[in-house]
């Protein structure tokens, strides 16, 4: 079965858009939607899925994705420029990680050590998200450029804030791979973007 289709390029951008949403929530709140993050965060944990709705237990663990794609895809302006800047660099570090098969092991090697603790403790343990971050952190982080956030600097303090906020960009970096999996890429998000618009409203219909 191939990959590319209109519906699973929604699913994999909406992916992308919900991870840029929750972190957004993170750093100017603190918290964040708990349902979508558990979804997002665990994505990074499914390897191997039955379908590109299944990284994401189901389309509504993507809902608040399809939610916030619909809403850039329909706004004549860019309805958030903070998760847009955020999704345009996640797209681009994910090609410049393809490049590199000495990092994609160490991330794979990670996100291993990951399962197994998910396994034992679940998706949003502290442990989990704490190797998630160190994964992002000693290999996406060290590419140009880096992803800066923009929030409350004591939520950017918080360890734990922080943890979340990186283990949902190594979110990003997964849906972003999945998107151009599905055939995707910056001329076709151009030329589709009313099909893609479509097909998210569809999709939300189902949830």
């Amino acid at each position: 079965m191939t990959l590319i289709s209109l519906s699973n390029q929604t699913i994999a951008l909406a992916g992308i858009a919900q991870a840029c949403s929750l972190v957004r929530q993170l750093a100017t709140t603190g918290n964040a939607d708990l349902e979508a993050m558990t979804a997002s965060i665990g994505s990074v944990l499914k390897i191997d899925s039955d379908s590109v709705a299944d990284v994401y237990g189901g389309l509504n663990g993507i809902k608040l994705g399809l939610e916030q794609l619909d809403l850039q895809l329909t706004s004549r302006v860019v309805a958030n420029p903070e998760q847009a800047r955020y999704a345009a660099q996640l797209v681009h570090l994910q090609k410049q990680l393809s490049q590199s098969p000495d990092m994609l092991n160490q991330i794979r090697i990670g996100i291993t050590k990951a399962q197994n603790q998910a396994e034992h403790f679940g998706v949003m343990h502290e442990n989990v998200l704490a190797n998630l971050a160190d994964v992002y952190h000693s290999t996406i982080s060290t590419l140009q450029p880096r992803i800066m956030i923009n929030g409350d600097p004591q939520h950017l303090g918080n360890q734990t804030t922080v943890n979340k906020i990186r283990a949902l960009l190594l979110a990003g970096i997964r849906a972003s791979l999945l998107w151009r999996q599905c055939g995707g890429s910056r001329w076709h998000l151009l030329l589709s973007r009313k099909k893609l618009q479509n097909e998210a409203d569809r999709l939300r219909s189902q949830i």
